[in-house]
């Protein structure tokens, strides 16, 4: 229905309203009640302790399916038959939600010997002739075989073929065989009430009951006298909804959906709806082609199918879009969407209603999308189901072109991942948000835990946030001191790495190289200088070059003129941090005590390379 709705813009108005989209809307809708009759089933069955009670009761579900239901038979028809006669799916609409007469009088009165003599007898074959029920009256018609009235009996014996042919729309390929075959038929009924106006006065009571009367009132509403079908559903207890559908059955045969307002009117002066019944109040407004009015009953129903029934109006222009202003359309789903909001589970949901809500819905939508993230916050869920959660907001916000929304998503699901030291998610979610200074401190975080928490840590930790790189380096450059600063951190815990798997050569290799490569802040030289140490002490073999140590000693004594100067705090800064320990803070001159040490083993190295 969405691709429908979204193709519609490209067409005119009349569009919408060709057979092949209608049908997409009508199987929607009857998907719709389909669903709401399995609720209904299932709220009716009892409950075992293991399961969880309906939302619902059945009775509310079935107030909710003969809505849906009668908005399909009046509104969404089947291809071909929007201008056909609708006394037949009315009646079937009828007999399938209300049901008359009950199936225990029936059997009450076929257990009897002569169920003539039971006060109910008439009234309920009257009643079956009314809703059309030809296999309960034919049988009792035929039990008047055994009436003492000869009269009654001939009478009868004429009845049912009438009964059983009565002429259904469904039986004839055009409306008008059918119309042809419905006024022979009403022929035939005339022919019978001329038989019946032959029996005399003195023969029309049979001792319990005057049959000649009720038979009159059955060959009225066949002969579809207005008066006669207003009276006798009175009398039966009826109310409107009986005497429309009879209306279209017997009354006006060819009776069309466009013309049930003006009978619905003369009914309702007789037989007005039940204004205690939200129920009752929906149908009749159906019924009378008032769209607004439907939603507001429904609405007090169930919000879910005022939102459902509005949904349907608009394509099919029953009610109008103001496209400057919340639309009555919009106003309906959006407060089943508020509904939903009550969950926050649902939000997947939630925001796909609001977001077909116009500029209203949409801000609303973003509101609960930029929640999702804020939300992990506050349970200490998974690391896998936070992805997947997220993955589906950004999915969401893709679909929608919510891109903004997404970025923003993206960053504060960022700081959530780096709040729970999860850092390689929180790199990822901010280079697809494109926060760069996001994506720098992170970094700064992953460093902060080699100060912390010493190098098996941070490696770790910086090992995770290595796969971003590939992903930095297929976009735009225009992010490359972020770039830079993290190609520094995952080449840095490599090195650690070789240290822990004793691969020496390499790890000298690695350290000149970050040097080299100019990957190191200034801040970090004292550091990296001084973990050149053990390997320039190692006595097993020479790792470093000629040139790789004339390297090192080149940066150690820069950081020694530029201390000397005034201005060693930009290089001694996250030394001094490592070297405190238990409260005392390590001071400038502490840490060129340790870059000492690391001048004295490279004077030793080149000693040693000398005499090789």
């Amino acid at each position: 229905m969405d691709k429908v709705m979204e193709t519609s813009k490209e067409h005119s108005t009349e569009w919408l309203l060709r057979d092949e989209n209608v049908n997409v809307f009508r199987k929607l809708a009857i998907d719709y009640v389909n669903f709401i009759r399995e609720c209904w089933i299932h709220a009716s069955q009892p409950i075992a302790r293991s399961d969880e009670p309906p939302q619902f009761n059945s009775e509310h579900y079935r107030c909710l399916y003969t809505c849906f239901s009668l908005f399909v038979v009046l509104y969404l028809t089947e291809s071909g038959y929007e201008n056909a006669p609708v006394g037949d799916d009315l009646m079937e609409w009828l007999n399938s939600n209300f049901i008359e007469p009950s199936t225990e009088e029936g059997d009450h009165l076929s257990s009897l010997q002569r169920p003539w003599e039971d006060e109910s007898f008439w009234p309920y074959l009257t009643r079956a002739i009314l809703r059309g029920l030809s296999k309960a009256s034919v049988f009792f018609l035929g039990v008047l075989s055994q009436h003492p009235s000869e009269d009654l009996q001939s009478l009868t014996k004429l009845l049912t073929p009438l009964i059983e042919a009565q002429p259904r729309l469904h039986q004839y390929s055009s409306e008008r065989d059918f119309a042809y075959a419905s006024r022979r038929w009403s022929d035939r009924v005339k022919a019978l009430r001329i038989e019946m106006d032959r029996v005399s006065e003195d023969e029309r009571f049979d001792g319990f009951d005057n049959w000649w009367d009720c038979l009159s009132d059955i060959v009225g509403i066949m002969e579809g006298r207005p008066e006669v079908v207003m009276r006798v559903c009175k009398e039966l207890g009826s109310d409107w909804k009986e005497v429309c559908a009879a209306w279209g059955v017997f009354v006006n045969v060819r009776l069309r959906r466009q013309d049930l307002p003006d009978v619905i009117s003369q009914i309702l002066d007789e037989l007005p709806p039940d204004p205690t019944s939200v129920e009752d109040l929906i149908h009749v407004c159906l019924v009378s082609g008032e769209p607004s009015k439907v939603l507001d009953h429904a609405s007090k129903l169930d919000v879910w199918l005022s939102a459902h029934l509005a949904d349907f109006m608009v394509p099919l222009q029953l009610i109008d879009v103001e496209p400057d202003d919340l639309s009555l359309r919009d106003y309906y789903i959006l407060r089943y969407a508020e509904y939903l909001r009550s969950d926050p589970a649902l939000w997947r949901i939630t925001v796909d209603y609001m977001y077909s809500c116009g500029e209203v819905g949409k801000s609303q939508a973003d509101e609960i999308l930029l929640r999702v993230p804020l939300r992990f916050r506050e349970v200490d869920d998974s690391g896998e189901d936070t992805t997947a959660v997220l993955k589906d907001v950004s999915q969401t916000c893709l679909v929608h072109r919510r891109e903004l929304v997404r970025r923003r998503v993206c960053k504060i699901a960022a700081q959530t991942m780096m709040s729970r030291r999860n850092y390689g998610l929180a790199a990822a979610y901010c280079i697809s948000a494109e926060d760069w200074p996001g994506l720098g401190r992170i970094v700064e975080g992953v460093l902060e835990e080699y100060i912390v928490n010493g190098p098996s840590a941070f490696a770790r930790y910086a090992s995770s946030i290595a796969p971003s790189i590939q992903e930095l380096r297929s976009r735009p450059s225009d992010h490359g001191i972020y770039t830079h600063r993290l190609l520094f951190a995952v080449r840095y815990a490599h090195y650690h790495q070789l240290l822990e798997r004793h691969e020496l050569q390499e790890a000298a290799g690695d350290l000149v190289a970050i040097f080299r490569e100019d990957l190191a802040p200034r801040s970090w030289w004292a550091v990296l200088l001084s973990d050149s140490v053990p390997l320039l002490q190692e006595e097993s073999a020479m790792l470093f070059s000629l040139a790789s140590a004339s390297e090192l000693l080149r940066k150690v004594e820069e950081i020694f003129v530029v201390s000397s100067q005034g201005a060693g705090e930009k290089y001694l800064l996250v030394l001094k941090r490592t070297l405190s320990k238990e409260g005392k803070i390590a001071q400038n001159r502490d840490a060129l005590e340790r870059l000492k040490l690391v001048r004295l083993a490279l004077a030793h190295y080149f000693a040693r390379y000398s005499f090789q």
